[in-house]
């Protein structure tokens, strides 16, 4: 009986979790369209908002392709961000993290010309080292992860900019495009991209890899560890209650620093996953911004509540309207319009919680009420027979 109900009210906990974060998206987007309204009415909505939700399939099967390049290291960084959250952890640290991720991959294929899969895994490892920095400070010496994080940041960029650039000397720098080599036009570094097995040839692009695929299959894979694994219940529980968690024989401080280590490992997977499939070369003189698709991270985790299978579609949602708001017409809107819609989306997210409890008063109270009213039925009964 306990069983059922638990499973039932985890149905419903569910339910209202994807309709609060529907419900997010819609008011998002309305609030978007009367944005474009203000700009310029008279094209706001074939020109403006239609572009933003049709996203890639404006420029089918291109823009499609180049949804799904971006939607992958989205898919990592939301986990990287959601799989601190779940263990009562703020990884803001996740752009650094994918910083270090890039460089990894980037030296790997460039300098030791290795397969995709070795420069993958030294791009997760780079990335899970500078996450159990702030890890270890906030284990052994209770600093707050965010500002350890933060800083982390800021060093993780300027030292891999410097790593790269050299003075403009450096063996990964290509001084006539001021970027790291071009992976995709050097024979001697194509085994280094992640294979497309015809992906390529179906969206019309050169970088849609089968990196989707393979961070879909690791937001299924951390969804099973933290649910149905002990490594994943002491982790939670750690993050729940420290002390509570000490009293049970649970080693806090290790599971502290392998939580921020783990998130700081899937962003920088994520980062491989994005220079390997050839989206973009790293601009080392750009160095007063760090990634965005660290902090774009924190919206897919947001907007998926901390769920990593929702941070699959979340992210592709992101990456849709991102794409779409591209396919604007600069003539008649700033392509930001579609940065503003996320703004709005996440900032809403923050009232999913006032959200989640409207919506499941008005779907499940009754439901609520009928449980509460049959529980007590095997009590009495129990009751009987003892008196007998």
């Amino acid at each position: 009986m306990n069983k059922k109900k638990l499973s039932h009210s985890n149905l419903n906990s569910s339910i209202t979790s994807v309709l609060a974060a529907l419900l997010c998206i819609v008011i998002g987007m309305a609030v978007g369209f009367l944005v474009l309204l203000a700009i310029n009415p008279a094209h706001a909505w074939g020109d403006g908002f239609v572009r933003i939700v049709k996203g890639g399939f404006h420029d089918a099967p291109y823009g499609v392709g180049k949804e799904l390049a971006n939607a992958a290291p989205l898919i990592m960084t939301g986990l990287s961000v959601a799989f601190a959250f779940k263990t009562g952890l703020f990884n803001i640290g996740a752009a650094g993290q994918y910083t270090l991720g890039a460089y990894g991959a980037l030296y790997c294929a460039i300098m030791l010309k290795m397969p995709w899969y070795v420069c993958l895994i030294v791009a997760t490892i780079l990335g899970g080292i500078w996450g159990a920095i702030p890890g270890f400070f906030k284990a052994y010496f209770n600093i707050n992860e965010v500002i350890t994080s933060i800083m982390f940041n800021w060093i993780g960029l300027y030292l891999v900019n410097e790593l790269i650039y050299q003075n403009g000397t450096g063996p990964m720098y290509d001084v006539r495009n001021t970027r790291t080599l071009n992976l995709g036009k050097n024979a001697e570094l194509s085994k280094a991209l992640i294979p497309d097995f015809g992906l390529n040839k179906m969206f019309q692009t050169n970088s849609t890899t089968i990196a989707i695929f393979l961070a879909a299959a690791v937001a299924i894979l951390i969804w099973v560890i933290l649910n149905k694994t002990t490594f994943g219940y002491e982790l939670k529980a750690v993050g729940l209650n420290k002390s509570a968690a000490r009293y049970a024989g649970i080693n806090e401080k290790k599971n502290i620093i392998l939580s921020m280590a783990i998130a700081g490992a899937l962003a920088g997977f994520g980062a491989g996953l994005y220079y390997l499939s050839n989206v973009s070369q790293w601009n080392p003189l750009n160095s007063t911004s760090l990634p965005t698709m660290g902090f774009n991270g924190i919206s897919v985790a947001l907007l998926a509540s901390s769920n990593p299978i929702g941070t699959i579609f979340s992210a592709i949602f992101i990456s849709h309207i991102s794409v779409g708001g591209s396919f604007l017409s600069t003539k008649y809107y700033p392509t930001e319009i579609s940065d503003l819609i996320s703004g709005i989306i996440i900032y809403l997210c923050a009232f999913s919680m006032l959200f989640r409890g409207k919506i499941h008063s008005m779907l499940f109270k009754n439901a609520d009420k009928t449980n509460v009213n049959a529980e007590p039925a095997p009590a009495k009964t129990e009751t009987k027979k003892e008196g007998k």
